[in-house]
């Protein structure tokens, strides 16, 4: 990984592993004590690790794409797409429901990483 385009993909997948361990390793005890909300139903534990599947997998795909030439241009523009949908959301959640001091920061990061996906992908027209 010579090339700092890759960076973008690097830590975006990486952050987004541990968001999905976050999410799903222990739902039980992790959403009480970060959300404030009890995890009870077993559909609800399903979900939350569901989400960490998705996180993992996806986040995975970025950091292949950040060493892997032909993975590049997807994981790219994949990674794009999932900080602008995902801060779209906050967005959303922000005008409705009001500002969230704990995710404040994650919808800058994400916008940021957005942002910078669509940089690399202006500037980096060609698959290396």
């Amino acid at each position: 990984m010579t090339n700092p385009k890759n960076l973008n993909l690097l830590l975006s997948g990486v952050i987004v592993i541990i968001a999905g361990i976050v999410y799903g390793g222990h739902p039980t005890y992790i959403m009480p004590e970060l959300l404030g909300f009890e995890v009870v139903d077993l559909e609800l534990k399903n979900m939350l690790r569901a989400v960490m599947g998705i996180y993992m997998g996806v986040g995975l795909f970025w950091i292949l794409g950040s060493y892997k030439t032909k993975l590049w241009y997807g994981a790219t523009l994949s990674n794009m797409l999932f900080m602008g949908g995902i801060s779209f959301g906050r967005i959303i959640s922000t005008i409705f429901d009001g500002v969230s001091p704990l995710f404040t920061p994650a919808l800058f990061l994400e916008l940021i990483f957005f942002g910078w996906g669509f940089y690399n992908l202006k500037k980096y027209t060609e698959i290396e």
